[in-house]
């Protein structure tokens, strides 16, 4: 694998028209979804629907994933063999890597503003275009400049998605399946990046690019014939644009009217309880959220993440007989997809602070394993000749361990810790930190192995995260099973009581979610 392959982070930060057209085809998308109707908790409505739009939406995940994943694969084809026609070295291509995060960072607060302004639906649609622009840039690219702008313009608008997706399927989706639709974003990343890896090991830099390239306009043309969210033409006061949304994603006979309410009532609280940055900064229960979320999104970016995909290519050539195994990319991203979905099926029965724990453990046995590894490979390379399964079996368990727990779950709880009157800035700074973080790590990583040289970069890492796991245990509070209220209770130093707990998540279940 190639000696970039940490610039292709596993992870994605995770925050937040005219309708008259849509009631069209409104019977043969009744029949078609009359299989999966469902009552649960006093529901009804088709779900068929809200599964397709959410399914929509996530392609700007796969698209995002992409973007993610295309240096894997393109590291030594560049730099080593020069499909382009003009040199490109390793510092000039830690840059084209790193600077899609900077170009994420930059959209985690103007996309939540775009949002509120022209919507989620038509704020996602525009986010094709920089990726299409970016994509563009990179094939037909006659310099280093041009790939640097382009991967600007791809984290623009795969960092935009980030936000906007999850948002949106959030909105659309009644109670009972909420937390399935919230699982496809995170899953479609995996999912594009894996795509990336198969496609890139057998196509070269520029039709890998034309594929990906693809993708993004395959999104618009299909995310277009979605609806907007209702939980915006509610905001605005466009009810009968709301009503016909609603129609749309619950099926024709569905009655709106109570949901409809349910929004109105939602909206006027969130604007009601608004106060500004300063105050919400001042209060216990926001610094204690805040100061999680940013631990939880530093650990994940320090974990040692990048360092095990950079080597993993290494380790499974030494298992080899010492021959490259152009299907170790492929088998990291299969590992993701496979964990990620294992994750999603646990995250609400087993708990997020159990996951936490038990991830960040984990991988601190595991890169411990590896720096051993490699101390002893430094030391005399005859002595690792028998243990190159132990070191595989360290990278496969770190990547699943990374993937269950400190991959998908700081971005979940990011959404949890925060009230809804201070998630609108606290979230975009959240995801502006990690992504930040992940473009200094991935931009500094090959100087700091140089430094500290390979076995000393994973004992570093495997200290990161055994001090992540004490910060999890002394500070992470378990949310599952809890209200929004009664998190920021708990975060306020205040005793729950089990039974009010329990009837109090139930009741706000039921009550819509919004941005």
């Amino acid at each position: 694998m190639s000696d970039t392959e940490e610039r292709a982070p596993l992870i994605t930060p995770a925050l937040p028209s005219n309708r008259s057209d849509y009631g069209t085809g409104d019977n043969a998308r009744d029949a078609m979804s009359k299989f999966v109707v469902n009552n649960v908790a006093g529901e009804s409505g088709r779900k068929l629907p809200q599964y397709i739009a959410g399914l929509a939406a996530s392609g700007g995940a796969l698209a995002a994933g992409t973007f993610l994943g295309w240096t894997a694969p393109t590291d030594k084809p560049l730099t080593e063999q020069g499909e382009y026609g003009f040199p490109i070295s390793d510092e000039q291509f830690s840059w084209i890597g790193s600077i899609s995060n900077l170009g994420a960072a930059l959209m985690c607060f103007p996309i939540g503003y775009m949002m509120k302004m022209i919507g989620r639906k038509w704020s996602m649609l525009t986010m094709v275009l920089p990726l299409v622009l970016g994509w563009l840039l990179i094939i037909f690219a006659e310099n280093v400049a041009m790939m640097m702008v382009g991967r600007l313009f791809l984290g623009i608008g795969g960092g935009a998605f980030c936000v906007a997706a999850p948002t949106y399927t959030a909105e659309i989706a009644q109670p009972s399946i909420r937390g399935t639709l919230g699982t496809f974003f995170q899953l479609m990343v995996t999912v594009g990046i894996l795509f990336v890896y198969a496609v890139g090991a057998g196509v070269d830099v520029q039709v890998l690019s034309i594929i990906c390239g693809v993708i993004p306009l395959a999104f618009g043309v299909i995310f277009f014939f979605m609806p907007e969210s209702p939980y915006y033409f509610v905001e605005k006061g466009r009810y009968s644009e709301a009503s016909s949304s609603l129609k749309w994603l619950r099926g024709a006979q569905y009655d709106e009217a109570a949901e409809i309410e349910d929004l109105k009532q939602a909206d006027e609280k969130v604007k009601a309880e608004a106060i500004p940055m300063l105050v919400a900064f001042r209060q216990k229960a926001t610094i204690r959220a805040l100061i999680i979320s940013l631990g939880l999104m530093f650990f994940q970016q320090l974990s040692g993440i990048n360092a095990v995909i950079f080597y993993n290519s290494a380790i499974f050539a030494s298992a080899n007989g010492g021959k490259e195994m152009s299907s170790a990319s492929i088998i990291v991203g299969g590992i993701q997809v496979v964990a990620t979905l294992v994750a999603s099926a646990v995250v609400d029965k087993v708990g997020r602070r159990i996951l936490l724990l038990a991830s960040d453990l984990m991988m601190a046995v595991s890169t411990i394993l590896l720096a051993v590894y490699f101390q002893l490979k430094q030391d005399d390379p005859s002595k690792v000749d028998d243990l190159s399964w132990l070191a595989v079996l360290a990278v496969c368990l770190f990547i699943a361990m990374f993937s269950i727990g400190y991959g998908p779950v700081p971005w979940l709880m990011v959404g949890e810790l925060f009230a809804n009157n201070v998630k609108a800035f606290a979230s975009p700074l959240a995801g502006v930190f990690n992504w930040l973080l992940a473009f200094l790590v991935t931009k500094v990583f090959t100087n700091l192995k140089d430094a500290m040289g390979e076995a000393g970069v994973f004992w570093l890492f495997s200290g990161i995260s055994l001090l992540g796991t004490v910060f999890v245990f002394v500070m992470v509070p378990e949310t599952k099973g809890k209200s929004l209220s009664d998190i920021q209770r708990l975060l306020a130093g205040e005793k729950l009581n089990s039974e009010q707990v329990s009837v109090e998540a139930r009741e706000e279940e039921r009550v819509p979610q919004v941005a």
